[in-house]
């Protein structure tokens, strides 16, 4: 933003100039006018205005340009950069301590009200300084009586925008609790109509969304409210500041004391004066918003990354076993660790399956694996290889993952089982989609593998979409496998093919499954039992998994 705002800077000073002379040429032509001359006497002069004016015009619109330009390159730069910050601090497994809806509204409406500050309230500092000072000289040339008055009533305006600006960030910040409260209540009733209407909840969610829509319409109120009275209080200060600078120098005129051009030069400049505070007054307000959330917006930016980046280049798991030595996990907002002290070791061509009542776990571990989080305490290797120390994109590449909960993104479904940046062709998107029993539903779709889908899949039921998850699993070779309750959503008949599928795939693959169901379970070199974090005793395993 260096950069354009110094242009803008620049452009403002060039706009500022030609206000100036723009004054004193006019100025100069009424002054000449009324003592007589003719229309030819004030060629020269009214050429001169009309070039001014036409530059003064280009500059303002430079000005907005640039701004505006750069404006938009910023807020796109830091949705991408609130993008990393949740990817470097956890991605998805540090997602849920933060509602959706608020997240969703920081990203869109938060950093789009930064483009006020951005476009118009910084370039608009720079000219509340520079102007004023730039006519403060002039004026102090032609008289500098008017110059003294000027001065002396200048202060009034940035006193009361002080004043009022303390009150408006306070209503701001209220405002916008206000709208991230809204966003996830409405976010949460959206999510559970079909049980709202099975428990007839409908008409009192109605009713709380009705009232939590008043609070803010209030807070909104009272932030207009403010602006308006801003605006009335500093249109009042500069109308005193430019009405005191008339009276003097019309007293003055009728008296000799000063001369026509100069009082004509001060009345013209003495709006000028004012005018930039005035402004810089209205586009506080419009970018209060982007002011008010640019601190939560920061934090996002800023997550300290629990996954540091890493510089080595990871073995393959084809030649590496895998080892959890002593590793414990908390998540930030919870009080007791998730994982106490577990050990674990996946052997190349190993397939384990972890099985553990809801809340043991189980998923934490996954997401380890993957490097979406690193451990509280203890480490996990590859090889010899700290996997902390490891590129974590090279080491992703590695892995193909099916989580617990997947996602399919608007795109046809050839796009969303080809997700990875891997060379592929359509007959293995086919082949993926045969593994994973999902290719006779895809070619009953009205398009077939050109069927859209919508964000989540709408249009996919549960096992559907599981199904799809599973082929972008099996399309990818990755040497290490990571499913999270892949035959979930799945009847038994599907569940028993895709554990086939599994079975027959995993060859020279490193393979972690997370289950309940026993089809997997059954073709295990291992079963381990997750209970409350730890992992229970080999022959306790083995009883479980059998």
């Amino acid at each position: 933003m260096r950069v354009a705002l110094i242009g803008d800077v620049a452009l403002g000073l060039v706009a500022a100039l030609l206000v100036l002379g723009q004054s004193v040429v006019l100025a100069q032509i009424a002054a000449r006018s009324f003592t007589g001359a003719g229309l030819a006497a004030v060629m020269g002069l009214l050429t001169l205005f009309v070039a001014i004016a036409i530059g003064r015009a280009a500059a303002q619109w430079g000005f907005e340009f640039i701004g505006r330009s750069a404006a938009a390159s910023i807020i796109s730069t830091l949705r991408l950069e609130m993008i990393a910050g949740r990817l470097r601090g956890g991605g998805a497994a540090t997602l849920d301590e933060q509602a959706s809806a608020s997240i969703a509204t920081d990203a869109v409406e938060g950093i789009g009200a930064l483009e006020a500050t951005f476009a118009r309230y910084l370039p608009a500092t720079i000219l509340a300084v520079v102007v004023p000072v730039a006519v403060l000289v002039v004026v102090a040339f032609v008289d500098p009586l008017s110059a003294v008055i000027m001065l002396l009533t200048l202060p009034l305006l940035p006193v009361f925008m002080w004043l009022i600006g303390r009150r408006t960030a306070q209503h701001t910040e209220a405002r916008w609790q206000a709208l991230s409260l809204l966003a996830n209540h409405f976010l949460d009733v959206v999510r559970g109509l079909p049980t709202l209407r099975a428990f007839n909840r409908g008409e009192a969610q109605a009713t709380t969304i009705e009232e939590v829509s008043e609070d803010y319409r209030r807070a909104t109120m009272g932030t207009l409210k403010l602006a308006f009275l801003s605006g009335a209080v500093l249109e009042f200060a500069a109308t005193i500041g430019i009405a005191l600078v008339a009276v003097t120098v019309g007293v003055r005129l009728v008296e000799g004391a000063i001369g026509y051009e100069s009082a004509l030069i001060v009345l013209l400049l003495a709006p000028e004066l004012y005018l930039p505070l005035r402004s810089l007054a209205a586009q506080f307000h419009a970018s209060a918003d982007g002011t008010a959330v640019a601190g939560r917006l920061l934090d996002q930016i800023d997550l300290s990354g629990d996954v540091p980046p890493g510089e080595a280049t990871p073995p393959s798991p084809r030649e590496a076993s895998l080892r959890f030595e002593d590793i414990s996990f908390s998540y930030p907002l919870r009080s007791e660790p998730v994982l106490r002290g577990v050990d674990l070791t996946l052997s190349p061509g190993e397939m384990v399956v972890l099985m553990g009542p809801s809340g043991s776990g189980k998923s934490t571990i996954a997401s380890l694996l993957l490097r979406l989080v690193d451990p509280s305490q203890g480490r996990i290797t590859a090889g010899t290889l700290d996997l902390a120390e490891c590129d974590a994109s090279s080491w992703r590449r590695m892995v193909a993952w099916v989580p617990q909960r997947p996602t399919l993104f608007h795109g046809t479904i050839s796009e969303n089982i080809w997700l990875s940046d891997d060379p592929c062709d359509e007959s293995s998107i086919h082949a993926a989609a045969v593994d994973a029993c999902a290719d006779e539903f895809i070619r009953g779709l009205p398009d077939g593998y050109d069927t859209m889908v919508g964000e989540g899949g709408r249009s996919l039921s549960a096992g559907q979409v599981q199904r799809v998850a599973l082929a972008r699993a099996f399309l990818r070779d990755a040497p290490l496998w990571v499913f999270d309750e892949p035959t979930a959503n799945l009847d038994p008949d599907t569940a028993s093919a895709i554990a086939a599928t599994i079975q027959r795939l995993r060859s020279g693959r490193s393979v972690l499954v997370i289950a309940h169901r026993p089809e997997l379970a059954a073709q295990a070199d291992r079963v381990l039992h997750l209970d409350a974090g730890r992992i229970a005793d080999g022959a306790a395993a083995a009883g479980a998994g059998s």
